[in-house]
């Protein structure tokens, strides 16, 4: 039987699955006038295993939660939703400010200029820090700790890989401009 805070946590995962297939819709569209622009696309090969991994995500925060039945973790699991949210505020903030530059995959468009508004004022992979945020918090809304550990170590390994091969798609001039930015950590200004 489920218990209503199952239900709940089910019906998070629903929206967050629901989220997930917009964003492929408009990666896809994004992608099509990347390429029409003519766009120039690296990373296939990770690019597969990250899908998978990111499925497989989905399906184990609600597996453990159903299998292995963790009890609703009051406080910390409402922390946890908090930063779950917070997580998609940054990923929409960060898709807003790329618009049409925006996609899941690494298609750069050469001789456009880097993005630095937005997000990317403070960090050089605001998207990549939602992703990190999501991975930890969403399954630990209902104690699913195990797949918040696994996930979260393995998605730690597909970053390095990810990172090195869009920092280098994006060549010079991104170099140059995120120079001085952190990759994941904002730094507080010191007066």
């Amino acid at each position: 039987m489920v218990t209503s805070t199952q239900a709940l946590f089910l019906g998070f995962m629903a929206l967050l699955v629901a989220e997930r297939l917009v964003e492929l819709v408009l990666s896809k569209r994004n992608a099509e006038r990347a390429f029409a622009r003519g766009g120039v696309e690296t990373g296939q090969a990770h690019y597969r295993f990250m899908v998978v991994f990111h499925t497989l995500f989905l399906v184990a925060c609600v597996a453990e939660v159903l299998w292995l039945r963790p009890a609703f973790p009051g406080g910390w699991g409402w922390a946890a939703l908090g930063g779950a949210v917070a997580a998609q505020g940054l990923r929409y903030w960060a898709i807003a400010t790329l618009g049409e530059r925006w996609n899941s995959r690494i298609i750069v468009v050469p001789e456009l200029p880097p993005v630095t508004g937005g997000p990317y004022r403070f960090l050089r992979h605001p998207n990549y820090v939602a992703v990190v945020l999501e991975l930890a918090c969403v399954p630990l809304i209902h104690g699913a700790w195990r797949t918040a550990l696994f996930f979260s170590v393995g998605n730690a390994a597909l970053l390095f890989v990810r990172i090195r091969a869009e920092e280098a798609a994006l060549g010079e001039v991104y170099a140059r401009a995120f120079a001085h930015r952190p990759r994941f950590i904002p730094e507080v200004p010191r007066d």
